[in-house]
């Protein structure tokens, strides 16, 4: 695998959370820092469409009353 830039998708002071890499072969590759060598692939339309997704309230229902 190529050298990848991961991105955290936290900022703050928090222990664990998700890192996203974008590679030139047009997968998304999304790890926890904490267990960096374990790394789960997508595509960019697969990437996109949970994007939206999120961004449209899909998945909402997975973290109410969440607190």
């Amino acid at each position: 695998m190529a050298e990848l830039n991961w991105i955290p998708a936290t900022e703050g002071d928090e222990t664990e959370y998700l890192e996203v890499a974008f590679g030139d072969d047009g997968n998304v590759y999304i790890r926890e820092n904490h267990r960096p060598d374990e790394v789960v692939v997508t595509t960019d339309a697969k990437w996109d469409a949970f994007v939206l997704g999120v961004k449209a309230g899909e998945f909402d229902h997975f973290v109410e009353g969440v607190e």
